[in-house]
């Protein structure tokens, strides 16, 4: 086990341990599947997908880390925003896709991950998920939610809620 992993591990909660047994069953039978792991502000998501990218790196393995905003993204080792990861157009619709190209670095990327984590997903459009999911059933040509990879999404409905509340969108 390597050090970054023993670090994580370390003060985890008994609920986030739950979570991160899961995830890493599935990660490592090579599964697939979505999972969304609720929690708002200070409830350990940002701290459980560094324990479970630590712990899928340290057996040599590829996680792709974003976030629906560039804060967020800072905040993930390698993270970097959805739509700059996946090439995601800046207008959604319902038929968009990823404007990743056959042959780029980024197929590669896709192709070897075992876990792609996204923070703050309710803050993002459906139409999102569904460009990258037609995307990656493409790459991958497999014909399961995102390709058969294990995704794990997270983050707070309340914000929404709240933001609705006080009149902003």
């Amino acid at each position: 086990m390597g050090k970054e992993l023993q670090r994580c591990l370390a003060p985890i909660t008994d609920e986030k341990i739950r979570d991160y047994d899961v995830s890493m069953d599935v990660v490592s039978n090579d599964r697939g599947g979505m999972f969304f792991l609720y929690g708002h502000g200070g409830t350990g998501n940002t701290f459980l997908w560094k324990t479970l990218s630590a712990a899928v790196r340290s057996k040599g393995e590829i996680v792709i880390n974003v976030a629906s905003s560039g804060i967020a993204s800072l905040l993930l080792l390698g993270g970097r925003t959805t739509h700059s990861r996946f090439e995601l157009p800046i207008n959604v619709h319902e038929t968009s896709t990823c404007s990743i190209k056959q042959q780029s670095p980024q197929v590669e990327l896709m192709i070897g991950a075992k876990l792609i984590t996204l923070n703050e997903a309710p803050m993002m459009h459906m139409n999102c998920f569904e460009a990258l999911d037609k995307t990656m059933k493409s790459i991958l040509q497999v014909d399961k939610p995102f390709g058969g990879k294990v995704v794990v999404l997270g983050g707070d409905f309340s914000y929404q809620l709240y933001s609705k509340h006080q009149g902003r969108t």
